[in-house]
């Protein structure tokens, strides 16, 4: 005999499994357009995504529902999905945005957080100044990452993440195009010192000096957009932009 409860266990597994499984496909694609595997500007079909990814259909359509929702991609019914190009303008703008949210996360982190979370920040900012002269770009998004989530976790409000998320992809294609093309040891290492400034102030509760920490980080990103101008070609920023030079 099935009871209501067992039935509703029934269908919580594969509702949990499709919202895992689009959650992974989010992720993946994230990380194509950080890493610009998935160029600014090109247009792809959700074939095209499946094959890229190896993931079904369905999470594949899901993950590009709330790529759209997140301004990372543009969906053009019947034509497919185009990558957001890189606006230059426009994320100058919207890290503007970032550094007031950044502000305000790092103050509710203040007020927030426990012992657990500083526990936790200090476990990453250990691990990261120990690997801080070898790391690559690759390992330290994936540091990046884990950080951004501590914050919004000791931060205690859902809502920011939503917020947040999106924004931290923006400036992450950013921060790889700028490596990828511009960027050096030395731009690298001061991102990283930029963050464990950020943690250290958490870790002890000084919220002024994390506030300032982070204003320095974004500073550091503002500068970045001046020197994609300057050095790199405009079809790096957007694919169906002719080349200035053919290679």
């Amino acid at each position: 005999m099935t009871t209501e409860d067992d039935t509703e266990a029934d269908t919580a597994g594969p509702r949990r499994s499709q919202t895992n499984l689009m959650e992974i496909a989010y992720e993946r694609l994230e990380q194509l357009i950080i890493k610009c595997e998935l160029k600014p500007g090109s247009f792809l079909s959700i074939q095209d995504l499946q094959r890229m990814t190896g993931y079904s259909r369905t999470p594949i359509y899901q993950a590009v529902n709330r790529l759209a929702t997140d301004t990372l991609v543009m969906i053009h019914p019947r034509h497919g999905v185009k990558i957001a190009p890189i606006d230059l303008a426009r994320e100058r703008m919207l890290l503007r945005l970032r550094r007031d949210l950044e502000r305000f996360v790092l103050t509710l982190v203040a007020e927030r957080s426990n012992s657990t979370h500083r526990t936790q920040m200090l476990h990453v900012t250990r691990a990261l100044r120990d690997r801080r002269e070898t790391m690559t770009i690759d390992e330290f998004n994936v540091f990046d990452r884990r950080i951004d989530k501590l914050i919004l976790v000791a931060a205690g409000e859902p809502f920011l993440e939503h917020t947040l998320r999106p924004l931290h992809t923006i400036f992450r294609r950013i921060g790889w195009i700028h490596h990828l093309h511009i960027g050096h040891e030395q731009s690298l290492l001061r991102t990283i010192d930029c963050h464990l400034d950020v943690l250290d102030a958490i870790a002890s509760r000084h919220v002024e000096q994390a506030i300032e920490a982070s204003d320095q980080l974004i500073s550091f990103v503002e500068d970045m957009f001046g020197e994609i101008e300057r050095q790199i070609d405009p079809s790096a920023l957007d694919c169906s932009i002719e080349p200035l030079f053919s290679r």
